[in-house]
């Protein structure tokens, strides 16, 4: 396999692609991550990772193809992103508690004038988690950096997922299996 470009610096990211033995070097470039207010919720991820895509394509002087993706968390409908604070993240992991929701990441793949792009979708059940389990999650791991204020990977994940329907390493960020076989048809 080619050496891509990774245009995302989500250490989860990297290290699927590692798991995956995906050669690659990352570089990434600051994009706005806003949206139109009228963008359906699973078309969002996808439109954020090509901006990221596009950023990155115009600084990459070679012919490698440059992969980049974006994760959003959806509860009733609603896009819930990363967390400004320690409250605000609280408050997510609140409104999550008992709930199911969908982690839908958009992927986009730029090489040689051809864009592939897709969305991966899959529902997360919580447990209840008590409000003392939230802070304690938020006080040690910090999740200010993830979509949904969680990591399914850490301690909250281990503890208080019900269910997972769909691909689990799409909650970690990357439908790893989607992306090699994408990757393949290049």
């Amino acid at each position: 396999m080619i050496e891509v470009v990774l245009a995302s610096q989500s250490p989860r990211r990297k290290q699927l692609l590692e798991w995956a033995e995906v050669p690659f070097e990352i570089i990434v470039k600051e994009t706005d991550e806003k949206f139109p207010s009228e963008m359906q919720t699973d078309e969002v991820p996808v439109f954020i990772a090509r901006n990221k895509a596009l950023a990155v394509q115009a600084l990459v002087r070679d012919e490698r193809p440059v992969l980049a993706a974006d994760t959003v968390v959806v509860l009733h409908n609603r896009i819930i992103g990363k967390p400004v604070d320690r409250d605000d993240a609280i408050s997510i992991l609140k409104d999550l508690s008992g709930q199911e929701h969908e982690v839908i990441t958009g992927v986009v793949i730029l090489y040689k004038g051809r864009e592939i792009a897709f969305s991966d979708s899959t529902k997360v059940v919580f447990h209840p988690l008590s409000e003392e389990q939230i802070i304690f999650y938020v006080d040690k791991y910090r999740p200010y950096d993830k979509a949904g204020a969680y990591a399914i990977q850490e301690w909250i994940g281990v503890t208080g997922i019900k269910s997972v329907s769909g691909d689990f390493y799409n909650v970690m960020g990357l439908p790893v299996s989607r992306v090699i076989h994408a990757l393949s048809t290049l």
